[in-house]
């Protein structure tokens, strides 16, 4: 079968017979809480979170085995009866034959259009599936039938959508006790579902939600009758593919009919209608849920025609596409537009957060902390004008001993105590924050970000998950407090001190980071002990580089000193002699730590800029050495690269092992990206990236090699399959993160391949099966998984914006460092995006008519509105321009 197509710049595109392609499934939602995921023939499921399904959840294995589907039936007059949405028993028994039905798909940000023709019947039928973006919080099925016959066709529409109503826990937690608690009623256009009590993990509730399914054809008529119960529709013996009330055309119950103790069916009967050739007709199918039943009438009203559901979608496209800032041109329009979707992705998880779509059939619908951090990177391109707050209430989370909270609220800046005796602590944690706070200021220019104050998050766990506050009680509170009993501050500099600080003194017998419960990759979980992560030391040592620069920034705008709690101090005074002893760093850690078990003394004390600067910097160059010198490793032919971690042995992981080459790409990312790895060092990873870790048919780098043992001194994912999730599959986020640190160094071609290669086989839809976006990873096969909610998505667009492109921040203002090769520029020698900076929208074109490749041209002229510009764009002139009109740059490469 051939792929999709797109049909336009935005996105929008085309998929025949898209049920014949499995695991298919699109995300629809709105910004009042709903959201769902539909598949091909109308699977799928609907909810606002965790304890609130409107439909049965569902997880990838059920999107092809699971009955319980959204349909929509036409009761033929002269006998038989057609499921437009291909969710029949006769449709099942017919495909892969000559007999299949025509269908097609067609979708953009946030909605789906069902296209299925019916040779035996001479009918057409479309089916749009969408959730208002505001003001309705609603799913809406709309369903257009044509008469594309030479003969009256006569017909009576059946909506069937099962009602499931209750928490997902409930799927295998007393499903069947669960619907004894179901009041069911029919109304004048639908059916309710209104549970007396909810049984989910909160305990015995009592129900405030009502649960419902409305029809409403086209003209605004009622419908004639209702189905409000599973088993009288589906009959003795029947199913929801072959229901007895269909097949038999039974007649439905009257509006006022009320049910109890029994699954609940969003089941509607309109009344018979007849076509003639080439006429058309509408029906609006709504499914949702609220906590008042008013709200239902309300919502019906607003869908009262076909006229009005038109004007609704208009409406919701538009609000997406106009959410949807950044647009790319290029010499690759499929580029164009897969771009297009990894730039909506980052906004899919600000809804979903983790969970809620099939594959990601775990969680609760929050994020981690690691999200937090890396979903405001795509923001700060896209939506940046609440990131400053956003920025601000994450740091809410960190504790005194530089770990942080890793249950997420629902509220922002709310953190909540964690009631395990120990927690577990991700080593990685405390690099993201930094990492984000960096971009913020570059684009922005808000440096004094980094003197706001913020409190920090207590509860029981202390001395980085190794130990518990006894003193602390749950009706304390979770704000670390001082002596005095006030409320604890500090900057966000030093919350990000503290952060990179105590993980620097954290260190294994090696004198690398310890391990941990896991760093980046979760999977790496059974090091507790005796684990280090090489990789993420390097990470960190560019962080501590980074954060050296930034300190001396502050000190030439005037900012000689920074006030930090007393505390913290000892961790900036200490000799560099002692860095080479691990266990005297451990011991500084542990005063340290022992100082701030349940409050810390409230002393504030000034340090001077310059000096904290060259301490950083110490420290950096003294990990960058450190792991030059000990965690260079090769093969037998020559190649080389860095170890990445230490198992629970206590050994080193890659290298030659047992005869068999061992490399890891993590390290290696990190390696190039802070700076450890050298020139020459970063051009020898790349060879050796290539020889052990590309396989271009897989999607590109792996994440490691095949280690062939389940090695359960380091982790988890050594008892996947190889080419599995972490075990080896082409992890999209690292390898954006592969691409992302070669161009920063200006490997650019072999950035290039890093992401091409994965942008390739994510839109050959014949090898990876999804529709147009980034996974989280490709399997074995070259099949995309778990798509969408992946923080990939936000490194790839940074990265096409910041490097590809080179239109980056620098302290607030715009740089211009195109990094594009010649294949990149469209026949025209154009290469152009648009996008947002600084609150001005810019639309810049990069004009390379001689066609040279990267290395070979350079910036000759920057032109603004026409006007001669340096490479650098100053903000205050930046702001001097008018927000309501797109400016225009032009770069002129020779």
């Amino acid at each position: 079968m051939s792929g999709y197509e797109f049909i336009d710049g935005k996105g929008t595109f085309v998929l025949e017979q898209p049920e014949n392609t499995s695991y298919l499934y699109f995300p629809i939602a709105g910004e009042e809480g709903l959201k769902g995921a539909v598949t091909p023939n109308l699977g799928g499921d609907l909810k606002t979170d965790q304890n609130h399904f409107v439909l049965q959840p569902v997880s990838a294995e059920e999107l092809h085995n699971n009955k319980s589907t959204r349909n929509f039936w036409l009761c033929m007059e002269q006998g038989g009866s057609w499921s437009v949405t291909g969710a029949s028993a006769q449709a099942q028994a017919e495909k892969f034959t000559a007999m299949q039905e025509e269908s097609s798909l067609k979708a953009g940000l946030m909605w789906q259009e069902l296209r299925r023709s019916s040779q035996k019947h001479q009918l057409e039928a479309k089916v749009t599936s969408f959730i208002p973006a505001k003001g309705q919080n609603v799913e809406v099925m709309q369903v257009e039938i044509t008469n594309a016959g030479r003969m009256a066709a006569t017909f009576t529409p059946v909506a069937a959508i099962p009602l499931y109503g209750r928490s997902a826990d409930n799927i295998r937690d007393h499903r069947h006790v669960t619907s004894l608690l179901h009041r069911i009623t029919t109304t004048d256009y639908g059916v309710e579902v209104t549970p007396t009590l909810s049984f989910d993990e909160r305990g015995h509730q009592k129900n405030d939600t009502t649960y419902y399914v409305c029809g409403i054809t086209g003209k605004g008529e009622a419908p004639e009758s209702f189905y409000p119960v599973v088993e009288d529709f589906i009959g003795e013996g029947g199913s929801f593919e072959r229901p007895e009330a269909v097949a038999k055309q039974l007649p439905g119950v009257e509006k006022g009919t009320t049910a109890e103790g029994l699954e609940a069916l969003g089941g509607i009967r309109f009344s018979k209608t007849t076509l003639q050739p080439e006429e058309k007709v509408s029906y609006t199918v709504l499914i949702g849920l609220t906590r008042d039943r008013t709200e239902i009438e309300k919502t019906v009203e607003a869908f009262q025609t076909a006229e009005q559901t038109a004007k609704i979608l208009e409406e919701t496209k538009q609000y997406w596409l106009s959410s949807n800032n950044v647009s790319y041109h290029t010499g690759d329009e499929i580029f164009d537009n897969f771009m297009y979707w990894v730039n909506f992705q980052p906004m899919l998880r600000r809804i979903y957060g983790c969970s809620f779509l099939p594959h990601h059939d775990y969680g609760k619908g929050g994020r981690g902390w690691r999200d937090l951090w890396q979903d405001c990177l795509a923001l700060l391109v896209m939506e940046p004008d609440n990131v400053r707050e956003m920025l601000l209430n994450n740091f809410a989370g960190v504790r005194m001993d530089g770990s942080n909270a890793t249950i997420i609220g629902n509220k922002p800046g709310e953190f909540i105590a964690d009631r395990n005796n120990i927690t577990r602590v991700w080593m990685d944690h405390g690099f993201w924050p930094f990492l984000t706070t960096k971009l913020y200021i570059d684009q922005t220019g808000d440096w004094q970000i980094l003197l706001e104050k913020q409190n920090y998050f207590k509860d029981k766990q202390v001395c980085r998950g190794t130990g518990t506050d006894e003193k602390w009680k749950p009706e304390d509170g979770t704000l670390q407090r001082d002596s005095e009993n006030r409320v604890a501050e500090g900057t966000i500099l030093e919350h990000l001190l503290l952060q990179n600080l105590t993980a620097f003194y954290e260190t294994g017998e090696h004198n690398h980071f310890r391990l941990r419960g896991a760093d980046w990759n979760d999977a790496l979980d059974m090091a507790e002990e005796q684990g280090e992560s090489v990789a993420f030391t390097a990470a960190y040592s560019g962080n501590l580089k980074a954060l050296a620069e930034l300190l001396r920034y502050l000190d030439k705008n005037g900012v000689e000193n920074i006030t930090l709690a007393e505390e913290i101090t000892l961790l900036l005074q200490q000799e560099p002699s002692i860095y080479n002893a691990s266990k005297e760093k451990n011991r500084i850690l542990q005063r340290y730590m022992a100082s701030c078990i349940h409050e810390i003394s409230g002393r504030k004390t000034e340090i001077s800029c310059r000096k904290a600067a060259d301490t950083l910097d110490t420290m950096a160059e003294w990990i960058w050495e450190h792991i030059r010198k000990t965690e260079w490793v090769g093969d037998n032919n020559g190649r080389h690269w860095f170890n990445s971690y230490y198992d629970n042995h206590g050994n080193k992981v890659e290298g030659i092992q047992d005869g068999s080459v061992r490399m890891m790409l993590t390290g290696q990312v990190f390696a190039i990206m802070s700076g450890t790895a050298t020139e020459e060092q970063t051009a020898e990873i790349t060879k050796a990236a290539d020889a052990y870790l590309y396989k271009k048919e897989a999607g590109g780098y792996r994440l490691n090699t095949d280690f062939g043992e389940l090695k359960t001194d380091l982790g988890r994912m050594f008892g996947f399959a190889y080419g599995q999730k972490e075990n080896g599959a082409v992890f999209s986020h690292m390898t954006v993160m592969y691409g992302n640190a070669l161009y920063q160094r200006g490997f650019v071609r072999e950035g290039y391949k890093a992401l091409h290669t994965l942008y390739e086989q994510s839109a050959d839809f014949e090898r990876s099966r999804i529709y147009p976006g980034i996974p989280e990873y490709f399997n074995a096969k070259g099949r995309g998984m778990y798509h969408y909610l992946t923080g990939a998505a936000s490194w790839l667009m940074l990265t096409v914006v910041r490097q590809m492109f080179g239109i980056r921040g620098d302290l607030g203002s715009l740089l211009l460092a195109p990094k594009l090769l010649a294949s990149q520029f469209d026949a025209m020698g154009r290469a152009e995006i648009t996008l947002t900076f600084a609150g001005r929208t810019f639309h810049i074109v990069y004009e390379n008519l001689s066609g040279k490749d990267y290395g070979e041209y350079h910036i000759d002229q920057v032109l603004l509105n026409g006007a001669a510009q340096e490479t650098l764009i100053k903000r205050e002139h930046i702001l001097s321009l008018p927000e309501e009109k797109v400016h225009e740059i032009k770069v002129i490469l020779k």
